[in-house]
């Protein structure tokens, strides 16, 4: 919050007293927080790791929602705190529908939760705090999404702190490259924030359509990909070994996934619409890679689009990015190893006898792995439909329940109907606020990372 006073001093902005009361009230429950607990165990768990975790984005969320509140910027605290979800979540849904008037420090502020909540606030502080050294790879399972976190560094804190470095160095490429295409560098920097954590969040009303280059859209379709992208392979291909890149199954899947989708509605767009040949190539790659990564950027309106492009955006939504990216989604990795399992199934019935190993970029995939991701298939759907009949209470919509359900469980941003890209999600019924928050938290955390707190064996000894 400290650096979001600082544009507010460079802008020489009104906001300056809300970011110093909303400073000042952190460092004092931060204060409280470390004296009560001083002389607390440091060994933590698996359970302390879940109870962490989840908490951290909780309260992080609550007090994350002061500065809208204290500048006035949005009066309503179940917005203000539907906004800061949103933001750590890096899910890019906004009840906002006046960006531009709102001061440098809070658009600053926007962006920012959205940076920090894409690597995520714990990898941030296993990276710089000590007090996590011990036990630290609980908390790193804990919100690391994928099924299984890959390391780049036997130790948990360097690890974490090496992501960090990756993501700083794509964040600064990225604000250098669109500060070249003639972006103003405020709007650069929040757009690379929000780019590189797939968040979403825009500085301006219209979203990417606000600037209609080629070049810059180009740019932040790149970076998305390469956010959508696992940063362990994005890591040896920064030190030059892009063979573990080009051989990896799930990358060559999520490339291969995004071109389909990206030709298939160029297709759909040539046809149905008077759209050059660049121009609906353009604006469907744009969409697809906005969506399966969990973006959610626009350059463009897809509900406008013919139907049947509009069901494979939302088919999309159910993609993600790849295992140890900053993307949502039920990820790229547990599709594949779906995929595999049930071709692998159908083998085994015509050879009983045999043994068929599923594997992995040539490793063999432990059974608990296969298990836990049929399971999450299971839970994740579930949890779609049961809440999007939930969400019906809010709205009778049908279409908006359903987007609004799975683009805050994906972490995507925009969805269906009146919840569309060219919409906000100011009109929703309170209570359907607070219960999309939650639906935006356990998608961030994978489900399981919130749901074993509701189960009656966590709690026992």
């Amino acid at each position: 919050m400290l650096l979001a006073l600082i544009v507010s001093l460079i802008y020489n902005e009104q906001d300056l007293i809300g970011f110093v009361l909303s400073s000042g009230l952190n460092m004092l429950v931060g204060s409280l927080i470390i004296w009560f607990t001083r002389n607390a165990s440091k060994d933590i768990g698996k359970r302390e790791g879940f109870i962490i975790v989840a908490l951290v984005w909780i309260v992080f969320s609550l007090l994350g929602s002061l500065p809208y509140i204290f500048t006035g910027s949005i009066p309503s605290y179940t917005d203000a705190f539907f906004e800061t979800m949103s933001g750590f979540t890096t899910t890019g849904s906004s009840v906002l529908n006046d960006i531009e008037s709102l001061s440098h420090g809070i658009l600053f502020w926007r962006s920012l939760t959205q940076w920090l909540g894409g690597m995520g606030m714990i990898v941030l502080s296993l990276a710089i705090l000590p007090i996590f050294g011990i036990g630290g790879m609980q908390l790193y399972i804990a919100e690391v999404p994928g099924p299984s976190p890959d390391k780049i560094s036997p130790r948990i804190r360097q690890t974490a702190a090496r992501l960090w470095v990756i993501y700083l160095v794509f964040t600064l490429a990225e604000v250098v490259l669109l500060w070249l295409g003639q972006m103003p560098l405020f709007d650069s920097i929040c757009h690379s924030f929000t780019t590189m954590a797939t968040g979403g969040f825009s500085t301006k009303q219209a979203s990417i359509a606000h600037w209609p280059s080629p070049y810059i859209q180009y740019i932040i379709i790149l970076f998305m990909f390469v956010a959508g992208t696992n940063f362990t392979l994005s890591y040896f291909a920064i030190r030059g070994k892009l063979a573990p890149l080009l051989k990896d199954e799930e990358f060559k899947f999520y490339g291969f996934i995004i071109l389909l989708f990206a030709v298939i509605i160029t297709a759909g767009l040539l046809f149905s619409t008077g759209l050059g040949v660049e121009n609906a190539l353009r604006d469907s790659l744009f969409q697809v890679v906005s969506i399966i990564t969990t973006t959610g950027f626009a350059t463009t309106d897809y509900l406008l689009w013919k139907p049947i492009l509009i069901a494979l955006i939302f088919a999309a939504f159910f993609i993600g990015g790849s295992a140890g990216s900053t993307g949502g989604g039920i990820k790229i990795m547990r599709i594949v190893l779906l995929l595999k399992n049930g071709y692998y199934e159908l083998k085994r019935m015509v050879h009983p006898n045999a043994v068929i190993p599923l594997k992995f970029n040539n490793h063999s995939v432990d059974s608990k792995i296969v298990t836990n991701i049929l399971a999450f298939f299971v839970l994740y759907f579930m949890i779609f439909g049961v809440s999007t009949v939930v969400f019906m209470l809010f709205t009778p919509d049908l279409e908006t329940s359903m987007g609004a359900v799975a683009t805050s469980l994906g972490n995507i941003g925009p969805g269906l109907g009146s919840v569309g890209p060219a919409e906000t999600f100011a009109h929703i019924h309170p209570a359907g606020k607070w219960f999309l928050s939650f639906l935006m938290l356990i998608g961030r955390l994978e489900l399981f990372t919130i749901l074993v707190l509701f189960s009656p064996s966590f709690w026992k000894q």
